[in-house]
């Protein structure tokens, strides 16, 4: 048991999540705080910060927040340096950031035909350049101490078709790629101590799917019905469900694992619906 605990052990890491005012980089910060993490959100919105905060009523003694902006590259610049001269070192990255925009999702009614450029660039921006930028930012100060380990929030719509939703689909099926290559370039150029790899979640609710995924009354919507039928344990995803695997690739008990995209999806990417 010994063995195991340390292999797990987090205390004294410092771990920075951006989109760490979101339900899933939330939940994501209160498992890497209570095993043991100091833990540093970043956001856009000092109102959605605070508000994280007083939520994660657990260990707010160990959390620290920084506004900024994951495709400004000045302010995360300016955020790394400001964690660096507070705790001395970056461990752990989640990238948590992205997330659907309205106006990329294909209207009922709609083709693909119908999206403007504008938009698809929006949030191809918001998942794939807003999840690299961190990376390139955080990943340096990892590479020059050997060690690290970053974690990418890919999505269930790089491995299936998931209509509607295109410009989404694309930039995670983006991220995936970059993961694997992120991977090899940094065990090749700086060793073996820092790690790239990739969460999958299936299908949770959260603020920025929930009108595609519900009705105002809170029942299904259609096409929420369809995801339950194609998910074999038949509900949604609960945020607190991807803690297990983030702590696992936050601590040693994953030091020889690196480029893997791991689904936490009840299923869903395995089932062929018959």
């Amino acid at each position: 048991m010994e063995y195991l605990n340390s292999l797990f052990n987090i205390e004294s890491k410092v771990a920075v999540i951006t989109g760490g005012s979101g339900i899933i980089g939330g939940a994501m910060a209160e498992g890497l705080l209570q095993a043991g993490a100091k833990v540093v959100l970043i956001s856009r919105s000092e109102q959605k910060l605070k508000a994280r905060v007083a939520a994660l009523q657990c260990c707010t003694d160990h959390v620290s927040t920084v506004s900024g902006d994951v495709l400004d590259e000045p302010k995360m610049t300016a955020a790394r340096d400001r964690i660096l001269d507070q705790f001395g070192r970056i461990d752990i990255l989640i990238n948590a950031a992205g997330g659907h925009v309205a106006e990329a999702v294909i209207g009922l009614g709609q083709s693909v035909f119908d999206l403007k450029i504008e938009s698809l660039r929006k949030v191809t921006d918001l998942n794939l350049y807003g999840t690299v930028l961190p990376t390139l930012v955080f990943g340096g100060a990892m590479a020059r101490a050997q060690q690290g380990s970053i974690i990418n929030i890919s999505s269930m719509a790089s491995q299936r078709v998931i209509s509607r939703a295109v410009g989404y689909s694309a930039a995670k099926a983006a991220i995936d790629n970059f993961t694997r290559w992120m991977a090899v370039e940094l065990a090749l150029k700086f060793g073996p101590g820092i790690r790239v790899n990739a969460i999958a979640p299936g299908f949770f609710l959260t603020e920025q799917n929930r009108t595609l995924l519900t009705n105002d009354d809170g029942s299904l919507s259609e096409r929420g019905k369809t995801i339950i039928d194609m998910t074999p344990f038949k509900r949604f995803g609960l945020p607190d469900e991807l803690i297990g695997t983030t702590v696992w690739l936050a601590s040693e008990a994953s030091k020889f694992v690196t480029g893997t995209v791991i689904p936490v999806d009840g299923g869903f990417s395995i089932f062929g619906g018959v």
